[in-house]
């Protein structure tokens, strides 16, 4: 018996029509959509103080096409779209509903919701306490509302704030009744679902080996075949664009984590217990990860809103750009003084791009007083001088900051077509996270640490992502940065050699940040943490690349020396 379950979403703005195309490509079991990132809470939040809806209207655009195709075919749909308001996305889904003539069974799951709650706002990340107060917190509940809805009779289940995995493991539990303590299973469906959560990025989209993947430009989104004991085929529609292989699937298993203990309400996925293996064209049988039980606290994800912020960008061309810059900036600051800011940073990229951020409290400050600034240098600076940004005013911005709950205070809650759905309770228990019993780490491969100089390798000056290949992004004010090669061989070598200094020589603009490393010997990857790179999130980052998404890129063009015998 297997469970199809294919993604349409992989962020708020992706593919409208790929609702459409999973439903109409071939046969599945769950549609689901993952439109929640760390940032769209904020997002959502503006929108709601703006008398816009508190969810994603997208959902319902791409719902408009398919629900009368799903409900004939029996198709589930189970989406997080509801963001700050499940219940009000669902009476926007029984509208659509109505307009369409159909009468699916719709429901909302509730409960994420912290906002008025006293919460302890210590940042578990840095310890430090929240500045400001929450303009939204929102815990991030497990697939166990989604599978009571589901074994309730929905048709189509909303959410709030969920774990991105949670859309899989919901339907995990609803098909095959896994207790709390199937922890296996679960953590199994845990992995599946963080592989298909970021849509393309499963199926070769932004693949480090791009050159690999044919016809991206119609790339098709995943499919996990899930099965009872919680292993999963990864793959997608026959004759949709894109590749599913252990190079891709690789990609998006060390993408936006951690360490190897994949922390989630319903269970503690062991990310280095993953077995991959190919099974056919554009299948990959991803089996024997292993569980551990979940923590006794639930993330909450807090963002309030923390003043006003404004970039202006100068082109630096010809020569003595750092001259120039240093000429630009003494301009500027002459004319407005830098330390009459809240914050100020001066960030001179690779092309000539100067970009200067301020943030302060008072929004005139950072708005035209600043902008304009910048401008009236124009005919009294270097040579050369233009920008990129109109003068223009200061925008509203906010802070993303993670807080830790005890998962006992957090009630979730399920409502059928209105009628509140009794959640089930559970007559397996699950031993608790500080009395597990502890899964140990795989054996790890022996590195020759004592060679002779005759049996010193040959190397190649090369650079390394002509063998490895790379994925980042972010985690709150972390940035993720994954490195993975596709051998045992090449994997011994990428362990000893990329260290946290050698990283840190490499990309010198982290040598100032603390680096976690991580050994996944099980996917031939590593996966570094760099703690506080991107500041206070992305809504409050002023690097160009607010998110860290290009940084596996900036690392793999940088050349090492790699032994002959581990190049192509």
């Amino acid at each position: 018996m297997t469970l199809r379950i294919a993604n349409c979403s992989g962020f708020y703005g992706d593919r409208l029509s790929a609702a459409r195309e999973m439903v109409e490509g071939g046969p599945i079991d769950v549609l689901t959509g993952d439109w929640l990132a760390e940032l769209t809470m904020l997002i959502l939040a503006g929108n709601r103080l703006k008398g816009r809806p508190g969810y994603a209207p997208t959902f319902l655009a791409q719902l408009e096409e398919v629900l009368a195709t799903c409900l004939d075919k029996g198709i589930k749909i189970v989406t997080n779209a509801g963001g700050l308001d499940p219940a009000g996305c669902a009476a926007a889904v029984h509208e659509l509903a109505g307009r369409l003539g159909l009468s699916p069974r719709v429901a909302h799951v509730t409960g994420d919701d912290l906002i008025g709650r006293d919460l302890d706002l210590t940042n578990a990340d840095t310890g430090e306490k929240a500045p400001a107060p929450p303009l939204t917190a929102n815990a991030y509940l497990g697939g166990r509302p989604i599978a009571a809805a589901l074994s309730a009779g929905a048709d189509v289940v909303v959410t709030g704030r969920v774990t991105d995995a949670a859309l899989v493991t919901g339907p995990g539990i609803w098909r095959y009744g896994w207790g709390p303590g199937d922890l296996d299973p679960l953590a199994g469906s845990v992995v599946a679902g963080h592989i298909i959560e970021c849509g393309c990025q499963a199926t070769g989209g932004n693949y480090a080996f791009f050159q690999d993947v044919p016809d991206l430009a119609h790339c098709g989104f995943p499919i996990a075949e899930l099965h009872a004991d919680g292993s999963s085929v990864i793959t997608k529609h026959p004759g949709t664009g894109g590749l599913v292989s252990i190079g891709t699937v690789t990609a998006q298993l060390v993408y936006e984590i951690a360490g190897p203990r994949y922390l989630g309400p319903d269970v503690v996925a062991r990310f280095d217990t993953i077995t991959l293996s190919d099974d056919g064209p554009d299948r990959v049988r991803v089996s024997n990860v292993r569980g551990e039980p979940p923590p006794g606290t639930l993330k909450v994800a807090v963002n309030y809103l923390a003043g006003y912020r404004n970039t202006m960008t100068l082109v630096l061309t010809g020569l003595d750009l750092e001259a120039k810059a240093r000429l630009a900036e003494e301009a500027l600051w002459a004319r407005i003084p830098r330390e009459s800011f809240d914050s100020v940073d001066v960030t001179l990229e690779d092309g000539g791009l100067l970009r200067i951020t301020v943030m302060d409290a008072d929004q005139r400050r950072a708005g035209r007083a600043f902008s304009s600034a910048v401008v009236e240098t124009g005919l009294a600076s270097y040579p050369g001088f233009y920008g990129l940004t109109p003068p223009g005013n200061a925008s509203p911005y906010g802070v993303y900051w993670p807080v830790l709950v005890p998962a006992s205070e957090v009630r979730p809650r399920v409502f059928l077509d209105g009628e509140e759905v009794p959640l089930p309770v559970d007559d397996e228990q699950a031993p608790s996270f500080a009395d597990r019993e502890e899964i140990p780490p795989p054996a790890q491969a022996q590195r020759a640490t004592n060679m002779g100089a005759s049996d010193v390798p040959l190397t190649v000056r090369t650079p390394l992502g002509r063998i490895a290949g790379a994925r980042s992004g972010d985690k709150g004010g972390n940035a993720n940065l994954g490195v993975w090669v596709d051998t045992a061989e090449r994997y011994d070598w990428l362990a000893a050699h990329l260290t946290t200094d050698r990283l840190k020589e490499l990309l010198p603009g982290l040598a100032a940040y603390r680096i976690t490393r991580y050994e996944l010997p099980n996917l031939h990857a590593l996966n570094f943490v760099v703690h506080g790179l991107l500041g206070r999130g992305v809504a409050a980052s002023p690097r160009m690349d607010p998110q860290a998404k290009a940084l596996g890129e900036q690392l793999r063009v940088q050349p090492i020396d790699v032994p002959a015998t581990l190049l192509p």
